[in-house]
This record gives structure tokens, sequence and C-alpha cells, in this order.
């Protein structure tokens, strides 16, 4: 590679080789600050303007800036640099093995090949010449949790339009399903299981809810689908309660995710959701690599696919910004 053609693949093996845990997920997971180091570091050596946000302390977001010379469009290029967690993974998650065009590690996939694909295509889009528009970066904490990373971002910084490198398979996604997380506590009376006249079940009571749970989900899939993201789902992902096999159970909670598509909310929400989007949104579309094994045990990103990435955002980001 010459020096105005930063390879991918390489900086996307160092970016593997850096553990990224969310914390919020896996505790006493690293977080994003060294990823958030090195990513600066070589950008800042590439001669863009870097930023640092760091609200949450150890959660740092980068945003850098390739200033245009005027008068162009701006393009936001948006990317996240935490990780799920690394066990369960077969092999070691931070070691990048490269085997038969692939490359295998712990974020290879989701999206540290988006990463380094957005990085590289920066620097040689704007070594190609010069743009009148900004090139702006986006490095982000957060992404696997609650995305505070692209809140705190997107306070400070916008763009005329974005490109999301999330992996995509090379297909261009222009929406995408949202979710709602609710946590449901079912409260029992705890009593020994020998004296049922004084215990409530509360593991018992909470099948009625999940059976209304399902009857939601029918409803929602015998609904209007939306003509690119079909319908809404519901389900519950995580249920604990109890305390041992001869205890009635005195609390049970229940987490349930609700995906939602445009046109779910009611006509004043929706209108003012709208309204908050004419004003200050950012018309965005998403674009990453092939791959697979995102949060599985064995994860990786196609490095032919990377380097075709690489190349289409070069070429994006020279047009647009041109």
């Amino acid at each position: 590679m010459t020096p105005n053609s930063p390879d991918p693949v390489e900086l996307l093996a160092e970016l593997i080789a850096i553990d990224s845990v969310n914390p919020d997920l896996v505790p006493g997971g690293a977080g994003e600050g060294d990823i958030a180091d090195h990513c600066g570091a070589w950008l800042a050596g590439r001669g863009l303007e870097v930023h640092r946000l760091e609200r949450r302390p150890g959660r740092p977001s980068l945003v850098a800036v390739a200033r245009g010379t005027g008068g162009g469009r701006s393009l936001m290029l948006n990317g996240h640099l935490d990780t799920v967690g690394l066990a369960g993974y077969d092999g070691d998650p931070l070691r990048p093995v490269i085997r038969d065009g692939r490359i295998f590690g712990r974020g290879a996939f989701d999206m540290k090949s988006g990463l380094a694909a957005m990085m590289a295509a920066a620097v040689r889009a704007t070594r190609r010449g010069p743009l009148r528009g900004d090139v702006v970066l986006t490095c982000v904490a957060d992404e696997e949790h609650a995305s505070f990373g692209t809140e705190e971002v997107l306070e400070s910084f916008t763009a005329d339009a974005a490109i999301v490198t999330e992996p995509s398979h090379l297909e261009v996604t222009v929406a995408h399903k949202g979710f709602a997380w609710f946590e449901v506590h079912i409260e029992g009376r705890a009593a020994h299981g020998s004296r049922p006249e004084l215990g409530v079940d509360a593991i018992a009571k909470a099948g009625h809810f999940l059976v209304a749970l399902e009857d939601w989900g029918r409803r929602l899939a015998a609904g209007e689908p939306h003509p690119l993201l079909g319908t809404g789902t519901v389900h519950a992902s995580v249920i604990r309660g109890g305390e041992e096999p001869s205890t009635y159970p005195a609390h049970c909670r229940i987490t349930v995710e609700r995906r939602t598509v445009p046109g779910e909310n009611a006509d004043t929400v929706e209108a003012e959701l709208a309204a908050v989007l004419d004003r200050a949104g950012v018309p965005c579309l998403l674009f990453g690599v092939d791959g697979g094994g995102a949060h599985a045990a064995t994860e990786w990103a196609d490095l032919a696919s990377l380097r075709r990435l690489t190349g289409i955002l070069t070429d994006t980001i020279a047009d647009f910004c041109a």
C-alpha cells in the first residue's frame, strides 16, 4: 500500500486486537477508552481534526473532521467502538486471524470492519484532492446498549447526509426498525411451599402476562405492514424470579422488547416526530460489509467486501463532498 492508500485490512486487525467490550453489557468490560485512543491517534496522524467527547468518564466517542474548502455538502460516517462480550468465543477473540478470505475475531463483523473502512476511505478521499464539503467521522461509544455516544455526538455535530457503516452484506439499507425496552414487575407473596394459603406465586401470575404478550405479537403480525420493514414485533427477552424450590416466589421480572416501524405511534406523536426530523434530522442510510457471527462464538468479516466497501465509501465521499 502507498502512503496515500491506508489498508483497511491492516487497520481492522489492529482494532480487533483492542478490547472494547461494553461495560453496560458486561460488568467490568474494558469500554471504549483504548480503542478511542488508537483511532484518535491514527486519524490525527493523517491530518484530521479530532474531537473527543466523554460525558461519561471512560466511555469516549470521537469526532474526526476533514475540513473542506467551503461551499460543498458535508457527509457524516458513523461507526461504533464497542463490542459485546468475549466469553464463549471460539478461540482468542482478540487475536485477528485471516483465513480463506475472511478475518476472524470479536468485532470483525459488528462492526470494527465498518470503522476501518470509513477511516481508510476518508483519508483516501481527502488525499485525492481538495473537497469543498467537510467529511465527519463519528466513532461512537455504546451502540450495543443504549447508543448514548451517537446522542452525545449529535448535540454538537451534524451533516447534510450520513452513512452508518453497520454490517449490511453490502446492501444499502434506508430504513430500520426501532425498539423500546420495558421491564414488567409482577408482585406475589413469599411463603413456604407447604403453606399455599399464605403465598401468591408471582411466576405463575406472570404466565397470564406472557399469554397476553403472545396475543399482542399476533395482533401486530396481522397488522398493516410497513412497505420496507414489515410489521412491528414484541417478545419477552429475559425473565427472572424465585429464590428456591420450596418457596412461593414474591417477585418476577420480565424484560420486553418492542420493535417498532414508522407509523405505529398515535397521529399526534407521529406529527411531533416528523416535525423534529424535518427540523434537525440527517438523511441517513446504512451500508456495511459482508460476514457473519455478530454476537456469536465465531465472528468474521469478508475481506473482499471490506475492500469493496472502502472503495465505495471513498468514491462516495469524493463525489458527495466535492
